[in-house]
Formats: C-alpha cells, structure tokens, sequence
C-alpha cells in the first residue's frame, strides 16, 4: 500500500518566537484549516485564544498560542513538547 500523497505536515517553525504575532488568516494557512472552521471554533470557545489589538478589527494570535493550540489539538500533553508536528488530511473532491 502506497502512503496518501494528500498529507501535508504542520509544524510551528523552530525559528518562530513565541511572542511573535500572526493574523488570523496566518493562523488557518499555517494549519490548513478554512477560515469558517476556525470562525465557528472561535464561536463555540473551543479554538485558540485570538485578541485584537487597540481596537484593531484584525485578530491576532501568539505563536505560544499556537504551540498550546495545536499541542492540546493532537492530544499532546508534555510540556517538553513545545513544537509538535500534526499530519492533517486534506478533503479530495469527488470527480
């Protein structure tokens, strides 16, 4: 059997500070996530912690918050583990 060719590793990068900043849509790029997906996440008060800056429309995320998200999403609980790699499959569409 030949491994799916749809998988596509999300990782944090290593260089990443934690205290640096990404935007929302940063956010569902980095994990390949559709922007709906995440809104209703957001909704529910079950995705990562967004803020806005100053009144800012924008929303913001850390990439400590990131880190936490995505550690707490793959069911990853050591806090040794500070940048976890997560293998999501991409949806095909039917032909």
């Amino acid at each position: 059997m030949t491994p799916p060719t749809n998988l596509h590793p999300i990782q944090v990068p290593d260089e990443w500070r934690d205290h640096d900043l990404l935007t929302f849509e940063q956010f569902c790029a980095l994990i390949q996530i559709p922007a709906r997906t995440v809104r209703d996440w957001r909704r529910r008060g079950t995705g990562p912690r967004f803020t806005k800056l100053d009144g800012a429309g924008r929303l913001y995320l850390t990439v400590a918050e990131t880190r936490r998200f995505l550690r707490i999403a793959t069911g990853s609980t050591s806090p040794t583990e500070t940048h976890p790699t997560v293998t999501m499959r991409t949806e095909e569409t039917p032909s």
